[in-house]
């Protein structure tokens, strides 16, 4: 009480939860006023984006118009063309509707515009896909003001482009329409969501009526108290109202009772219970745990009333309890621990390897017969090639997997399709999340749609039931496992557990074997992508190659054959250390370098340095930025052939030494200083210098090839010395004979083969002549070289050729060191080589209008389709390429 006043302050009010039904309304007036907001700004982006699409087709129409008139093009080769076209282009933005209609030239200057003080100056924009014969559409930003245009060429009679027309509407314009629609776009929304907030009001008055203005909390709590009571409850209840009639029973008193499916608002006496049954149940007492037999069982009922004075229903709960079943318990805990052995197994015995049908199989090897008699096991199709099935699109099963005690299983056999449909039957479906027990096969249908005849033939041996459980891992589904018996007792509700944990484990060593082939093939796509699709044709030498991916994963092996200056050509093999995405994409590193270097015409010694120096940037960089990867390690063979001497230079980097089959079949391994790998540095690498008879084959290869499990490295390269001593003459004959003798089903490491037959270059097709130190002897030299492309029937190629050699001639004499030496080389092209003992560069220069030397290699450069400066021991070649197709007197600008 307060002081003085005796008056009690008043308690303080306890805040109720808001009900269901507010808690609707206000969910649903939420809902509806994003679905308007959405539903606006989808109008108003589609209203913009259809007033850009017309603008965008409106241009492109106007300016496809425009360029395509008569007398545009003629118009834009005439020597004002502003003038005639000017007014064309007024009128045409008057009447199509248009903004501007600009004309171009190739330049991009304004020939006309709808602002005269434009015309003359450079528009703004890349027009390069315009002047490559290209029409579009663009939304242009920047000076002289933002607006969407097209742009399309103006080619003469001939196809050449010789103009430009741009047409459009500034931005402007296209948003005064879109802004002319909002209003309407407003008032329809507020109406839509005023009808929208009428209906809600109505659904949830209605529903605050039926739920009595209870809160989410007290509608939640009774839901789950009466599902836990009606499935989950391991005793029987049921609800007896007044007169007798069962108000509620659960699944488990349904299946105690045996009651009927409609039992539920029937009276006691009409569910074919025993009379003290009944009399128990609709007693006016309270009893506990009395015991009655119904159906062969020995139940404790107990039973309480439920009236609760004036304001609760009138009637009884009774709970039942099976007590026949503790009579069990000592079989259970048997069948208990022959379960849990069979899961320790299987954590064990499934998925000692990395292959997606082994896998299966182990676990239909693991399961026959201690947990069923026969055992299926179905894998989708993307399974089998490492990819993961798509939800919701169609594919086919293939069985991979039987195991049981029958020799021919008759329901599909291994190796079959299926399509895939689900088995779920009503009241058969388990709580497995799609798992189907199938207690009696004799009474269902479903299970023998996909193969009427042979499920007939299962029920013929014998089987009556089965389980089918979904192989899911990740959420997603791999494939069908059956589980199938018929010597033993069928399979009831506690079978599911232990089917789907064994199920489970496999699925899980399914999707890792699954993900690893995944893995492996796009290693090998990337491999292949990375290695030479197709080695161009060479003169030199008649190449067959061969690359097999390692079975565990691809390793970095690689091949190639590479053209040179003077008919040459480098072979090369090579092994990056490693397997996985990160060698095949280190090999790809090192192939490029290898193709730039050799585009250098450096020779193998060289060359070897170079990736040498490369390779120990590459791991600097590695262990700058942590990562494990590393190219210290990897091993090459580059060799050179000349095939106008038969000389072929070989160096080695740590990689196995090529063999050399000689004409007459005998077989020797080339001794090569082997060096070291590439990044380990710090020692020069030596070469060798062989002569190779015509008609020999070289043949190049990995370690992959010579080196395996049951063989070392000295019994492979014996092993290949036989084989090629057996071969055909043919190098595709020579790389299928090696492979299949040499290589297993399964390699464990990559194998890369790379077989050439050498040629020699014909004496008729070459030409050679040492030039005195006189510029005198030039004009002799030169004649002596005409009189021989003539000779060759080349006559047409006189006057470039002849331009081409005086100016490397002299200045070989001028700059070089005797001797100087002047060689033609009739090939698919025509090539000239002039030699001398200097070494120094030469370089192109750009001389000066008024100089009066310095063109000479810029003239050889625009006479030849190729040329270059290769480097020898004894100084330098500076070679040319000439197609022999060229015209007599080409144009050439000096």
């Amino acid at each position: 009480m307060r002081e003085g006043t005796g008056i009690a302050p008043p308690e303080p009010r306890k805040l109720r939860p808001r009900s269901v039904a507010a808690q609707v309304f206000a969910l649903q007036l939420l809902v509806l006023l994003l679905l308007a907001v959405l539903s606006d700004v989808t109008l108003v982006y589609e209203t913009r984006s259809q007033a850009v699409r017309r603008a965008r087709d409106q241009a492109l129409a106007v300016a496809a118009g425009f360029a395509s008139s008569p007398g545009v093009a003629t118009a834009l080769k005439s020597r004002n063309p502003t003038a005639v076209l000017q007014p064309q282009a007024e009128e045409a933005r008057r009447t199509a509707g248009v903004d501007f209609v600009v004309v171009l030239s190739r330049d991009g200057v304004r020939y006309t515009d709808a602002r005269p003080d434009l015309i003359g100056k450079r528009a703004s924009g890349d027009f390069s896909r315009a002047l490559a014969g290209e029409s579009y559409t663009e939304l242009f930003m920047g000076a002289p003001t933002d607006s969407v245009r097209a742009v399309v060429p103006v080619t003469d009679a001939d196809a050449t482009v010789v103009g430009i027309v741009t047409a459009g509407q500034e931005i402007g314009t296209v948003s005064s329409t879109f802004y002319r629609q909002l209003p309407l776009l407003a008032a329809v929304a507020a109406g839509s969501l005023a009808s929208a907030t009428g209906a809600a009001w109505l659904v949830s008055r209605r529903l605050r009526r039926q739920t009595h203005g209870l809160g989410p909390t007290e509608v939640t709590r009774m839901y789950e108290h009466h599902d836990a009571v009606l499935h989950a409850a391991r005793e029987g209840v049921l609800v007896v109202g007044e007169g007798g009639r069962l108000s509620l029973v659960n699944d488990e008193a349904r299946r105690l009772l045996h009651l009927p499916a409609d039992a539920e608002q029937r009276s006691l006496s009409d569910l074919g219970l025993p009379s003290s049954m009944v009399r128990l149940l609709a007693s006016e007492q309270s009893v506990d745990d009395a015991v009655q037999p119904v159906g062969g069982r020995l139940l404790a009922v107990s039973v309480r009333r439920t009236d609760r004075g004036a304001s609760g229903p009138s009637g009884a709960v009774a709970t039942l309890r099976d007590t026949t079943e503790l009579r069990a318990l000592a079989g259970r805990v048997d069948v208990a621990r022959a379960r849990l052995e069979l899961l320790y197994r299987a954590s064990s015995e499934i998925g000692s390897t990395l292959d997606v049908v082994r896998t299966a199989a182990e676990l239909a090897d693991l399961v026959v017969p201690q947990f069923a008699d026969v055992v299926t096991v179905d894998l989708f199709e993307p399974v089998l090639r490492g990819d993961e099935p798509a939800p919701d699109v169609a594919s086919s099963l293939r069985r991979v997997a039987v195991r049981g005690a029958v020799e021919t299983w008759p329901w599909h056999e291994v190796g079959s399709r299926s399509e895939y449909r689900s088995a779920e039957q009503p009241g058969q479906t388990t709580e497995g999340g799609g798992t189907v027990l199938v207690s009696d096969l004799a009474q269902s249908q479903d299970w023998r749609r996909p193969d009427p005849e042979g499920a007939q033939r299962v029920l013929q041996l014998g089987y009556h039931s089965l389980i089918a459980v979904p192989l899911r891992a990740r959420g997603v589904v791999l494939g069908v496992v059956m589980f199938w018996r018929g010597s033993r007792s069928p399979f009831q509700p506690d079978d599911v557990s232990p089917a789907e944990e064994l199920t489970a484990r496999a699925a899980v060593c399914i999707d890792n074997a699954r993900r690893f082939t995944r893995e492996h093939a796009t290693a090998v796509s990337l491999q292949r992508s990375l290695l030479p699709q197709g080695l161009p044709p060479q003169d030199a030498v008649e190449v067959a190659h061969r690359y097999l991916p390692a079975q565990s994963g691809v390793a970095g092996d690689w091949f190639d054959a590479i053209p040179l200056s003077g008919a040459r050509v480098a072979l090369v093999v090579g092994d990056v250390v490693g397997h996985g995405l990160q060698a095949a994409a280190t090999m790809g590193r090192l192939r490029t370098a290898v193709l730039n270097f050799s585009a250098l015409d450096l020779p193998p010694e060289e060359l070897l340095f170079h990736l040498d120096q490369l390779v120990e940037l590459l791991d600097a960089a590695h262990q700058a930025g942590s990562e494990e990867h590393t190219v210290t390690g990897a091993t090459l063979l580059y060799a050179v052939y000349d095939p106008t001497n038969g000389r072929c230079v070989i160096g080695c980097a740590g990689h196995p030494p090529p063999a050399l089959v000689l004409p007459d079949g005998q077989v020797k391994f080339v001794d090569v200083p082997t060096n070291l790998p590439l990044g380990l540095g710090g020692v020069p690498f030596q070469t060798a210098e062989i002569d190779i008879p015509q008609g020999s084959r070289l043949v190049l290869y990995t370690n992959g090839l010579v080196e395996s499990r049951s063989r070392n490295t000295a019994a492979g390269m014996e092993l290949l010395r036989s084989v090629l001593a057996r071969t055909e003459p043919g190098c595709e004959s020579t790389c299928s004979t090696v492979i299949d003798a040499m290589v297993p089903d399964r390699p464990y490491d990559d194998v890369a083969l790379l077989v050439a037959a050498t040629r020699r270059f014909p004496a008729e097709d070459m030409a050679q002549w040492d030039v005195p130190s006189d510029f005198a002897a030039v004009g002799a030299v030169r004649a002596q070289c005409m009189r021989q492309l003539e000779s060759w029937g080349l006559g047409d190629m006189d006057f470039t050729t002849e331009l081409i050699l005086s100016e490397l001639i002299t200045n070989a004499i001028r700059y070089g060191v005797p001797p100087v030496t002047v060689r033609l080389l009739r090939h698919h092209v025509l090539i000239c080589e002039v030699r001398d003992a200097s070494s120094t560069a030469p370089r192109v220069v750009q001389a000066s209008e008024f100089d009066e030397g310095g063109r000479g290699l810029f003239l050889v450069a625009q006479l030849a389709d190729r040329w270059g400066v290769r480097y020898t021991r004894h100084g330098k070649v500076i070679w040319t390429e000439q197609s022999l197709a060229q015209d007599q007197h080409p144009r050439v600008a000096i």
